[in-house]
């Protein structure tokens, strides 16, 4: 015998074919274009049986992709700045100039010698201090 009535589905969205890239376009930590960093300290302090989860999953993506030519990583903690409020610096690591043209008036220039059109609204990366807290190193007996 068959019901008439469709079989009830779950309210929400459907289920997506790109769960992780659905999930990281609305992260905000940890997370750009390019890559997704966790803090080893905060990993490494995860429950057990998520550290567990996470190493089986690591080992799964070494796996599969460590054929690859893999650079070595360095991670820099950065923080959003508007251009106007760098230091010299700060400018030179955001690849930026700061000049005084022939009138008196500042001027930024970006890598490629182009005047920054609107430096108030221009915001850039900078290094700054891990507000994370790093575990301390192991002590050998």
């Amino acid at each position: 015998m068959y019901a008439s009535d469709p079989i009830p589905r779950p309210a929400g969205r459907p289920a997506s074919a790109t769960p992780l890239r659905d999930h990281l376009e609305l992260a905000k930590l940890g997370v750009d274009e390019g890559y997704v960093v966790l803090p080893r300290s905060l990993a490494e302090e995860m429950p057990l049986p998520w550290q567990q989860q996470m190493t089986y999953l690591i080992d799964e993506f070494h796996q599969t992709y460590g054929d690859l030519p893999w650079p070595v990583y360095r991670v820099v903690p950065s923080r959003v700045e508007r251009l106007v409020d760098l230091d010299e610096g700060q400018l030179a690591e955001a690849g930026y100039l700061l000049e005084i043209d022939t009138t008196g008036e500042l001027v930024y220039r970006d890598r490629d010698d182009a005047v920054v059109s609107d430096p108030q609204s221009r915001e850039v990366l900078v290094s700054c201090l891990d507000p994370i807290p790093r575990r301390p190193p192991a002590i050998s007996p």
